[in-house]
């Protein structure tokens, strides 16, 4: 079972891409982030004609949003909501026996001090809710999958210079310290770091803002997926889908999957 998380960055805008993502990576279940799309106007019957028979989603107008395509059925299909706002970031719905979380995490804003900028403030108070959610509602032994835009790059090679993003959203101490708590948690695996050394690069966003992205590579790891102890013997594959940022009118972020034996 091929598990694939993207942030879309707008379902509607870039459903084209959805159908080459599917054709490309022939994913069995995606998670989408930034659907950007309330959920009586999510494209439902595009979808079904790409073969997804099973769509879940939770979105609003103009930002944020989740969603979780399917090849099989969905079942408990459920929404989680955090730091008392109604933001659809949080959906939860049973896959083949597995729960699959589509989760997506603040950005933070631009200052990373919470006495100055709330959007950042929200942030880490929404990995502390969430962190002490998971701690109190789940085992690891229990088959569960969280993928999505988390929004933070954990380690010094989850971005493109350690020392220069230490004092920028997505890689401070104060987030890749939470998202290390949040691990720990339920002993979550990484699912791409089972596959790639710590010491070596991995990112999966590129700014928008660099013409040319490939040549400067001044990339992020915000994109992830993650797996309990209960699914560790199944992993057997890992990608990040570079190419997709090439695609016309791409998302920042590109396509990341995660394989598992039946």
């Amino acid at each position: 079972m091929k598990i694939v998380t993207w942030n879309v960055n707008s379902v509607r805008l870039r459903l084209d891409l959805v159908e080459r993502l599917t054709d490309e990576l022939a994913p069995d279940v995606v998670c989408l982030q930034e659907t950007k799309c309330p959920d009586d106007l999510f494209p439902h019957e595009a979808l079904t004609r790409l073969g997804w028979e099973h769509v879940a989603c939770h979105g609003q107008k103009g930002y944020n949003g989740v969603a979780i395509l399917s090849r099989r059925p969905l079942r408990e299909v459920r929404t989680q909501a955090w730091c008392g706002r109604p933001d659809c970031r949080h959906l939860i719905a049973e896959v083949d026996g597995m729960e699959v979380h589509s989760l997506y995490i603040p950005a933070g804003g631009d200052e990373p001090d919470p006495e100055k900028n709330p959007k950042f403030a929200n942030k880490l108070r929404f990995l502390d809710e969430l962190t002490e959610w998971f701690a109190a509602s789940y085992g690891p032994r229990d088959p569960l999958v969280l993928a999505g835009d988390f929004n933070v790059a954990p380690l010094p090679t989850d971005v493109w210079d350690h020392r220069k993003l230490l004092k920028v959203v997505t890689h401070t101490p104060m987030e890749t310290t939470r998202l290390a708590l949040l691990q720990q948690t339920l002993g979550w695996i990484d699912t791409t770091r089972a596959f790639v050394p710590p010491d070596e690069h991995v990112f999966t966003w590129w700014s928008y803002r660099a013409a040319d992205w490939r040549g400067a590579n001044k990339g992020r790891r915000l994109d992830h997926v993650w797996i309990t102890p209960a699914l560790a013997d199944r992993l057997c594959g890992w990608e990040v889908h570079v190419d997709a940022r090439d695609w016309p009118q791409p998302s920042d972020h590109a396509p990341v999957a995660a394989v598992l034996r039946e």
